[in-house]
């Protein structure tokens, strides 16, 4: 008898469990179907109009006395050091557009890769001043810890988005036990465009023990103005998911994109219409040649298709990508099977299929297999410091051996001279320009700026080439 009150108590028990948990992650009603963000008229945007096109005075013919040589224009493209701090580990950047068209970017720093120093930190671009702020911090590891009420190790990748009603929504890395795989996602809110925020709270994405999800990739709006983030699995097996979160950024479902064992980590979402989309994701897995994924949908993300190769390299490294308005898609990602010293910009005109070059944003493979000593590894990092932030030439000599001393700690850590550009973050602003951030050897986050002119000039040079 004593058995058998017990097994009813545990039945009980279990009865009472199950039906709180399904009351506690039953599903509402779900909106699918994708919103497009609106791309104006440079016309229309001050901070665009304030903006003058690079132009350079086309020389291939000589024109007689008297006759003006023709002007060609050839966009703009420049680039900047978003973080300003020295001397220290600098990963894992992500933007987004400001009310005002400014561009506020966040990243994580700190000694090293969860250490307990790492912070979040964050910066604002300022196009009419063409200049980044200083770079405050937006969370600690000892901010995140009191707010949670749970012990943290260590926090990273943040990401931050635009929810329908006009907040920001920062969303980052925490973990309190273990490595990466003990990893779950923490959300914070503000209402004056970063300058203050919430108090940070963690995101629900499984009744259970709520670990081993992680965030990276860009979150979009849903056609009801409910919110995708998509966020990756990894511990004993790792895959792609996705997030859906409704008015108060509260997980109401949560989809599996590819099966366990397939490698799938860090995906990034393409919406080309209300209904199509492609997903493109970091591959982790073993299968030689080592190529990114893909996978679709045709129902607004309501069902995804199989994952399947994609047509180039990937080096298990994050990647980034956007989708234009008229259908065409850009990726910036390390074009190679193995290291990341060489990150592209590259372009797709049929959904996905296919992709070719638009242009080489860095490149150090040339190097790779070259005996360099401290002298001439050093005077290569001197030109890239000076190619990446023109205002350092002006600078006192101080501040660039200041530069070089901070990049020397990376780029020489094994007694040669290896580099690392990686985990881009590319977006669109409503001006139609485009910007890009991404890790800089691990100790700066460089930002690269180009608009709709420079794009297209660069976009005929490749039919051009290709007879197109």
């Amino acid at each position: 008898m004593p058995d058998l009150k017990r097994a009813l108590s545990l039945g009980f028990v279990l009865v009472a469990f199950g039906f709180g948990l399904h009351k506690a992650w039953q599903q509402p009603a779900l909106s699918f179907g994708f919103r497009l963000p609106v791309i104006d008229p440079p016309a229309a945007q001050p901070v665009a109009a304030a903006q003058k096109p690079t132009v350079r005075k086309k020389g291939r013919r000589r024109f007689r006395r008297g006759e003006d040589e023709p002007n060609v224009v050839v966009g703009r493209f420049e680039s900047h050091f978003a973080s300003s701090r020295l001397h220290v580990q600098t990963h894992a950047s992500s933007l987004v557009e400001l009310k005002d068209g400014r561009i506020r970017a966040f990243w994580f720093s700190g000694s090293r890769e969860g250490a307990s120093d790492v912070t979040v930190n964050s910066a604002v671009f300022d196009p009419l001043k063409d200049a980044w702020s200083a770079e405050q911090v937006v969370a600690s590891r000892s901010s995140t810890q009191r707010a949670l009420h749970r012990y943290v190790s260590k926090l990273g990748n943040p990401v931050a988005a635009r929810a329908a009603d006009g907040s920001l929504r920062l969303f980052y890395v925490t973990v309190s036990l273990g490595g990466w795989a003990g990893s779950s996602i923490t959300m914070m809110t503000s209402n004056d465009d970063g300058e203050t925020w919430s108090a940070p709270r963690r995101l629900i994405t499984s009744p259970f023990i709520n670990i081993s999800t992680l965030v990276k990739g860009t979150p979009f709006l849903y056609a009801d103005g409910s919110m995708g983030v998509p966020v990756y699995h990894e511990s004993f097996s790792k895959f792609a998911e996705m997030l859906h979160l409704d008015a108060a950024g509260n997980v109401v479902d949560k989809q599996r994109l590819a099966s366990a064992g397939q490698g799938t980590l860090q995906p990034v979402v393409l919406a080309r219409s209300r209904n199509e989309a492609l997903v493109l994701t970091r591959y982790a897995g073993k299968d030689n040649p080592h190529l990114a994924r893909s996978l679709t949908t045709e129902d607004g993300g309501q069902h995804w298709g199989g994952v399947e190769k994609s047509s180039f390299p990937n080096p298990d490294a994050a990647l980034s990508a956007t989708a234009l308005p008229d259908g065409r898609l850009l990726a910036v990602l390390n074009h190679q099977e193995h290291g990341r010293d060489s990150l592209s910009l590259m372009l797709s005109a049929d959904g996905g299929r296919n992709w070719k070059e638009l242009h080489r944003l860095e490149e150090m493979r040339v190097i790779r297999d070259k005996k360099l000593d401290e002298k001439q590894c050093m005077h290569i990092v001197q030109g890239l410091l000076l190619n990446s932030e023109a205002s350092l030439a002006q600078a006192p000599a101080a501040t660039l051996d200041e530069y070089l001393d901070s990049a020397k700690a990376r780029v020489r850590a094994d007694g040669g001279c290896s580099f690392e550009f990686s985990y881009p973050y590319l977006i669109q602003a409503h001006n139609g320009d485009f910007h890009l951030s991404y890790t800089w050897n691990r100790v700066l986050i460089k930002h690269v700026m180009f608009d709709q002119l420079w794009l297209n000039r660069h976009l005929k040079k490749g039919n051009d080439a290709t007879g197109h």
